[in-house]
């Protein structure tokens, strides 16, 4: 039966999964594809079809939808939980050798087996934890990956350790099928799944990159809200955004290779709306006619709309972030962990 899609939807409590999932996807806007990136081929499509079918959500109901996702999600720490506790729900309703199967693909890199898997980690990660072992245990893995991907591994390893290993290696007899399963559990328990734990972007982190995307209004809205909800986890996002003030914390060097990468206009409308400490950051790092041409422009602008004044400043943090990205720069995002001494 069709969905009367003619009223705007107020209650989201009335809404499906695939419904709510569509709203936040369509608030965070065609630019950031980080939370598609995590749907399966069916997910996307019922998404998809949900999004499509979706009409008019009141702001209100965007609002709480998004406040329940952050407040979810910071509680838990992951926005899927844990591995056990999804063990645990698919072990519920399907039978376990279908729930292993499960759990093993979602456990670190792909392939279908152990040893495919093995050979999508990175070598210097997998020589990390093979270090560790016994050089026979080592020997046999390395036998059960690709030739190239096990040449890297050994030039990781320790060059005392490694030459243990090749000599193992070449003494090495057929493995008895025991010893095999006993080395792939290891692998898996110890290892993958910790491999798989530690791969995921912290959920804060990802918030924090989520509302750096949001416009002044709309992220003093949200973070407001969520301090109601949980005053820890919107602190946590606070400190991890990276805000166009932060660019305080550059270097006179870092400052200067920003500025001649940013557009006079978007600098002068940016200017506007920062704090006279970092006008004058920004002035200092500026001959003394650039300073007074700078200070004139930003003086004929006149009034201008904050959100134009957020467009110019997010513009320059995105610009910013593209030359540290690139080595130009370095910028300091993690409190006064980060703070650079001199």
């Amino acid at each position: 039966m069709a969905i009367d899609r003619s009223r705007a939807i107020e209650d989201p409590g009335k809404m499906t999964g695939p419904e709510k999932a569509a709203v936040i996807l369509l608030a965070l806007g065609e630019d950031d594809h980080g939370l598609w990136n995590h749907l399966d081929e069916e997910e996307i499509r019922e998404v998809s079809s949900a999004m499509s079918n979706l009409g008019t959500v009141t702001a209100a109901a965007v609002e709480k939808l998004i406040v329940d996702f952050v407040g979810q999600m910071s509680s838990t720490g992951s926005l899927m939980g844990s591995f056990e506790a999804t063990q645990r729900l698919l072990g519920s309703f399907l039978p376990g050798e279908k729930v292993d199967t499960i759990m093993e693909e979602l456990r670190g890199p792909a392939g279908r087996t152990m040893w495919d898997k093995l050979g999508n980690v990175n070598e210097v990660v997998l020589a990390n934890y093979l270090k560790n072992e016994y050089p026979q245990t080592v020997s046999v893995v390395l036998s059960k990956v690709k030739a190239e991907h096990a040449a890297r591994v050994l030039g990781s390893l320790p060059e005392d350790f490694a030459l243990e290993v090749v000599t193992r290696m070449l003494r090495m007899e057929p493995v008895q099928r025991e010893i095999l399963d006993k080395i792939e559990e290891t692998l898996r328990n110890e290892f993958m799944s910790n491999l798989a734990r530690t791969s995921k972007h912290d959920s804060h982190e990802m918030m924090a990159s989520i509302f750096n995307n949001f416009d002044r209004q709309t992220e003093n809205r949200f973070l407001a809200a969520l301090e109601e909800r949980n005053r820890d986890s919107a602190e946590k996002i606070r400190s991890l955004m990276f805000v166009f003030e932060d660019l305080s914390k550059l270097d006179p060097g870092g400052i200067q290779t920003l500025m001649r990468a940013i557009d006079k206009d978007q600098m002068g409308l940016a200017m506007k709306g920062a704090s006279d400490s970092l006008r004058d950051l920004f002035f200092s790092n500026m001959s003394e006619r650039a300073a007074k041409i700078m200070r004139e422009d930003m003086a004929a602008l006149g009034p201008v709309r904050l959100k134009d004044v957020d467009t110019a400043q997010q513009g320059i943090v995105a610009l910013a972030k593209d030359l540290a990205a690139k080595g130009e720069i370095l910028l300091a995002d993690g409190g006064a962990d980060d703070e650079l001494i001199y």
